[in-house]
């Protein structure tokens, strides 16, 4: 079962999940310290970057065994055409 903890980073509350070994930080707790409003904004702007994108492929080229490269540069061309 996992447990949910929380902790005060510079006056912000983030949670953290803890399941078997694996560690998880809420990203828009964490985005809340920027915009306390508007978090999902925050999170929505970094996860549309391409250092991002770029980031989240190499993760799962290293911890995922069925990631599927063509189908994710695929994705990946069809989001950055799509911005032009």
């Amino acid at each position: 079962m996992a447990k949910k903890d929380k902790i005060i980073v510079k006056g912000t509350e983030i949670t953290i999940i803890s399941d078997n070994k694996n560690d998880y930080i809420s990203l828009t707790d964490m985005a809340g310290y920027k915009d306390e409003l508007e978090a999902r904004v925050v999170v929505s702007n970094w996860m549309s970057t391409h250092f991002t994108l770029d980031f989240l492929g190499i993760w799962e080229q290293i911890y995922n065994p069925n990631f599927n490269r063509m189908e994710f540069h695929t994705l990946y061309i069809i989001y950055f055409l799509s911005l032009t």
